[in-house]
C-alpha cells in the first residue's frame, strides 16, 4: 500500500469533483471455482484499492460527500479464518492504514446506506461488474440487477475516470517495478523461443517469473504461432522453423499496477525475408506513433495517422494499393489491422474499463466511430500529461476474414487478393510497448526490450554462436 495520506488525498479530491450525497465502493469477495472453499485467485476491485488500498476480501467504503468522513466496513477475523488463514488484522488497523476516519462492521452498512435514502440523499456506485457486488447491490439499496447498470452515477464514473487516469508519481514508480519483470519475461522467451519445444513450456516459465517477483500475470498470456487470432491463449503447439512466435504479455505488481508489452519472434532465431519484410513495416508504425504522442494530441488522429504509415508500407510490398488516405478513410486497412493502436493502462491492464470504454476513452469532443477496426479504438480521447498508454500496431492475415471480404468483393480498389492469399498461414506480428505522456512529449517506461530484427536476432542468438 501507499501512505494513508495518498488514500485520503484520491478521496478529498472526489470530494471536489461531486456534489452532494455518499459514495458507495465496494471491495470483491472470493469466488468459488468449482466449490466454495476452492476459489479462484482473488483480485481485488481496482477502483477500492485506488480510494481505499487495501487487498482483503469483504470490505466496502463509503465517502461522504456533504460532511466530510469516511468509512470502511468489513468484518473481524473469526478464530475460524485465523485457523485456515492465519492471524489477520484488526479492521481499525486497516482503516488506519486506508486513512478512513471510522470502521464498522459490514453489517452495519445497510443501515447507513438505508438512512441516507431515507433523508433523501443520493447514493453514488460504480458499474458492477461481478456477480457478487450486483447481488449486494441488490440488497443494500433494492436496485433489481437490470437496473444497476443504467443507475450507476454517470458523474461518479467521470470523476472516476479523470482522477485514476493521470498517474501519480508513486504510480509510475509502481508500474516501473513491474517493467522489470516484464523485461526477463520478454527476453526469457526469445531465448526459449527454438524449434521442439511447446508453447505451454514457454508460458509456464514466464508465469513463474511474475510469481517468483511477488507479482502475477496482469492478463492471461497471450503466447502462440498462430498470432492471427488477436487473443489467442491456446498453447498446445510445437514450435517448428520458420514460425514466428507472437508473445503479448503482462506482469502485475503485488499492488496490481501492470504493464503490456508484446513481441514478435522467429522461431530458431531468423526472420526469413517476408517475414522481415512485414516485421519492418509494422515497427516504422510503432515507432511513428510514439512519435506522435503528445499532449493535446487526440490518440484517434494518432491512431489514423498509424493507420496510414502501415497502409503505406503494405503498398511498398504489394498487399495493397490505390489512394492511402482515402484506403485508410474507408477502412479498407483493417483487413490487416482489425483493433485499435492502444488503450490506457495502470491498475488494470485496460484501465478502468469496468466503467465503461466510452467513458475512459472518448468524451464529447472526441466520438467513437463505427467503421470496423477503428470501432475497437479502446482510446481516442487528446492525451494529457500522466496518462500511460500502451501503442501495439500489427499486420496479421486471418483466413477468414480475407475469405469473407474476397467474396464481398469489398476494396478492390485497395486490397491485391491475389497477392494477400500468399501470405495466408503467415500468421501476424503484433508490437508493443507502453508509453507515459510527458509535459514535453513521451517516455518510453521500462528497460528497452530487443524490438529491431537486428537487436531480436541478436539477442536470441548470443548464446549460440
Amino acid at each position: 500500500m501507499f501512505e494513508p495520506h495518498v488514500y485520503k488525498t484520491r478521496r478529498e479530491k472526489l470530494r471536489q469533483r461531486l456534489g452532494g450525497g455518499l459514495v458507495l465502493i465496494l471491495g470483491n469477495v472470493d469466488v468459488p471455482m468449482n466449490y466454495k472453499s476452492n476459489t479462484y485467485r482473488f483480485r481485488q476491485d481496482s477502483n477500492f484499492l485506488y480510494f481505499f488500498g487495501l487487498d482483503q476480501q469483504g470490505l466496502a467504503g463509503i465517502i461522504d460527500l456533504d460532511q466530510g468522513g469516511d468509512l470502511l466496513f468489513g468484518n473481524e477475523a473469526s478464530l475460524d479464518d485465523i485457523i485456515w488463514m492465519g492471524p489477520q488484522e484488526a479492521l481499525t488497523v486497516r482503516a488506519s492504514r486506508a486513512g478512513a476516519d471510522r470502521s464498522l462492521p459490514s453489517a452495519k452498512l445497510k443501515e447507513v446506506l438505508k438512512e441516507a435514502l431515507a433523508k433523501g440523499r443520493r447514493i453514488h456506485y460504480l458499474p458492477p461488474y461481478r456477480a457478487e457486488n450486483k447481488l449486494v447491490l441488490e440488497e443494500l439499496l433494492g436496485i433489481s440487477l437490470p437496473e444497476q447498470q443504467a443507475g450507476a452515477s454517470t458523474a461518479l464514473i467521470k470523476a472516476v475516470v479523470a482522477l485514476r487516469s493521470v498517474k501519480e508519481a508513486a504510480e509510475i514508480l509502481e508500474i516501473e517495478k513491474a517493467m522489470d519483470v516484464a523485461y526477463q519475461m520478454h527476453t526469457t522467451a526469445m531465448k526459449m523461443a527454438r524449434p521442439g519445444i511447446y508453447e505451454r513450456e514457454i508460458a509456464g516459465v514466464l508465469e513463474g517469473i511474475d510469481l517468483a517477483h511477488g507479482g502475477k500475470l496482469a492478463f492471461p498470456l497471450i503466447l502462440s504461432v498462430r498470432g492471427e487470432t488477436l487473443h489467442n491463449h491456446d498453447h498446445g503447439n510445437k514450435l517448428e522453423n520458420g514460425q514466428l512466435l507472437l508473445v503479448d504479455g503482462g506482469a502485475e505488481t503485488s499492488m496490481h499496477y501492470a504493464t503490456d508489452h508484446t513481441r514478435t519472434l522467429p522461431v530458431g532465431g531468423g526472420f526469413e525475408p517476408r517475414q522481415r519484410d512485414i516485421y519492418e513495416v509494422v515497427l516504422n508504425t510503432q515507432l511513428e506513433a510514439i512519435h506522435a504522442i503528445k499532449p493535446g494530441s487526440t490518440f484517434k488522429g494518432i491512431h489514423l495517422h498509424a493507420a496510414e504509415v502501415l497502409a503505406s508500407g503494405l503498398k511498398d510490398l504489394g498487399l495493397m494499393k490505390g489512394d492511402i488516405a482515402e484506403a485508410v478513410a474507408l477502412g479498407a486497412h483493417a483487413l490487416f489491422m482489425p483493433h485499435g493502436l492502444g488503450h490506457l493502462m495502470g491498475l488494470d491492464v485496460h484501465d478502468m474499463e469496468d466503467l465503461g470504454e466510452d467513458y475512459v476513452g472518448y468524451d464529447e469532443e472526441v466520438r467513437r466511430s463505427d467503421t470496423f477496426g477503428i470501432a475497437s479504438l479502446r482510446l481516442g480521447r487528446r492525451l494529457q500529461s500522466g496518462f500511460v498508454l500502451t501503442v501495439e500496431p500489427g499486420i496479421y492475415f486471418i483466413p477468414a476474414l480475407i475469405g469473407k471480404w474476397e467474396q464481398e468483393d469489398k476494396f478492390r480498389d485497395f486490397i491485391d487478393y491475389d497477392r494477400v492469399k500468399t501470405f495466408v498461414g503467415f500468421g501476424g506480428i503484433r508490437l508493443e510497448d507502453d508509453i507515459l505522456v510527458t509535459d514535453e512529449g513521451f517516455r518510453m517506461l521500462g528497460k528497452p526490450i530487443p524490438k529491431t530484427v537486428e537487436e531480436i536476432e541478436k539477442f536470441m542468438n548470443q548464446d549460440n554462436a
